[in-house]
């Protein structure tokens, strides 16, 4: 079940416009957050006129009110039921000293109610409201349209996608990602700056693979964890074709993952998974990976952090599990398809059908025996996002693209995990990929999330966020 968000609200109000409208105002847009499931702190009625903000009493007890709630607030909806004050409602935020998002809503004025009675300009108010936030040095985010009325669709969306914003900030502070064993030798696709990620709130926290292995020998194949993560493959994968000692060998390993990731409070991971396991341990980790992964935490091949904190911030936006996966092959000649696939490891949601076997690429060199648990299936059809991040050392930065498209139901056989998908202006983002040195792996995720992906790692974490629209990539300002 998805956590349930607390927002901070703000109604604003100016004295000489008509007070009803923000009495009125105030109880629509509550309403709309008590139908979103979304719990809200704000002012009461008997704190100040209305329960808004006109004045810098008002603000004070506003900002009071927000920091005795900060371990609570994951955002803030600044509301414009009439012009209010702007300036009150940004100090406000400012002395609430919240670093949260912030959404900025007007409600629109009707045609044959701009008399003196009725008319908000609300619609101006806000634009004076976002240029005091800015003067504050406050990041915020905006509405589709300048006004909404809070009961209208695009209000409700532009809510739903602020509050998955909220989510991907909140969750990415105070981040550890597990990173169980060394990069395999040939990947330095998946080299990354570990300071720059911490200058960043997101700490690695590093096993040797022998230490996991050595957790796992030491468990009894009757203990609790053994046992139950035994029951887990059995119940998920379609395991018809896989020996009982190694089904045993996986359950242990899980045990020993999960144990691990306990301990150190990991919320997401990436893996060395080949060859060393399969030569020491005698299976691959991928059905391990698949399961944490649809548990809703990210698992990631061959130790690729990034790839895991990509993964991390799709789950974060949609609620959904990830996958990576790589941009594998053409599909014939169409400039807009590609086949990505894995070996794989993708979480049980992700496909049609699945079965598990052995790992037919690693097979060639350590022997089917010593290679199963890999998870085996075609992508079901249905939308999705792309999003890959990297630390670019020479500019110190945290850098990525973001793409939506769909995978397709289009004719392909071959094994592992593996789906067509469609992206429009595909070719650009190949030259975008290949231009700045992207890797060749890719965060996906069954879901339409790039425009909050986009909102939150550009808008409020600064890092630097590409896009491919029409003909041409471009970073996001």
């Amino acid at each position: 079940m998805a956590e349930k968000m607390t927002l901070g609200l703000l109604v604003g109000n100016r004295g000489f416009f008509p007070g009803w409208l923000v009495e009125e105002g105030r109880k629509r847009v509550l309403k709309v957050l008590e139908d979103l499931n979304v719990n809200v702190v704000t002012l009461s009625t008997e704190d100040t006129k209305y329960g808004a903000v006109e004045n810098l009493q008002d603000a004070e007890k506003c900002a009071r009110l927000f920091r005795e709630h900060a371990h609570e607030i994951d955002g803030i909806l600044v509301t414009l039921p009439n012009f209010g004050d702007e300036g009150a409602a940004a100090l406000a935020i400012r002395m609430s000293g919240l670093n949260v998002p912030v959404l900025v809503h007007a409600f629109p004025d009707e045609l044959g109610k701009m008399d003196i009675s009725h008319r908000r300009d609300s619609f101006c108010g806000k634009i004076s409201l976002c240029n005091n936030l800015v003067q504050y040095g406050i990041s915020f985010t905006d509405t589709t349209f300048h006004v909404e009325s809070p009961e209208s669709d695009e209000f409700k969306k532009d809510l739903e996608q602020f509050l998955a914003v909220c989510r991907i900030i909140k969750g990415v502070k105070g981040l550890r990602i597990g990173a169980i064993g060394a990069r395999p030798a040939a990947f330095n696709t998946v080299r990354f700056s570990e300071k720059i990620l911490e200058r960043h709130g997101i700490s690695v926290v590093t096993v040797d693979l022998s230490e996991i292995i050595a957790r796992a020998r030491a468990f009894e194949s009757k203990s609790d964890r053994v046992v139950h993560e035994l029951e887990k493959l059995k119940k998920t994968f379609n395991i018809k074709k896989v020996p009982s000692e190694a089904l045993e060998r996986m359950a242990r390993l899980g045990a020993a993952i999960n144990e691990w990731i306990e301990q150190n409070k990991v919320q997401a991971m990436a893996l060395q998974c080949w060859t060393a396991l399969e030569e020491l341990y005698g299976v691959v980790p991928c059905a391990v990976m698949s399961l944490l992964s649809e548990s809703l935490l990210p698992s990631a091949c061959e130790t690729d952090i990034m790839g895991a904190l990509s993964m991390y911030i799709l789950q974060l936006a949609s609620n959904k599990p990830s996958a990576l996966l790589d941009w594998n092959n053409n599909y014939g000649n169409d400039p807009e398809k590609a086949v990505m696939f894995h070996c794989s490891n993708l979480p049980v949601s992700f496909f049609k059908s699945c079965e598990m076997s052995y790992q037919e690429i690693i097979a060639g060199t350590v022997g089917a025996e010593n290679a199963y648990g890999t998870c085996v299936g075609r992508i079901s059809p249905g939308p999705v996002t792309f999003l890959r991040l990297s630390t670019f050392d020479d500019e110190g930065i945290i850098a990525g693209f973001v793409a939506e498209g769909e995978f397709t139901d289009d004719p392909i056989e071959t094994f592992g995990g593996y789906g067509v998908a469609r992206i429009e202006n595909l070719r650009s983002l190949l030259r975008l990929i290949t231009k700045y040195g992207f890797e060749h792996h890719v965060a996906a995720n069954k879901s339409l999330v790039k425009e909050a992906v986009v909102e939150a790692l550009d808008n409020y974490l600064d890092w630097e966020i590409f896009t491919v629209d029409g003909c041409e990539c471009h970073r996001e300002e």
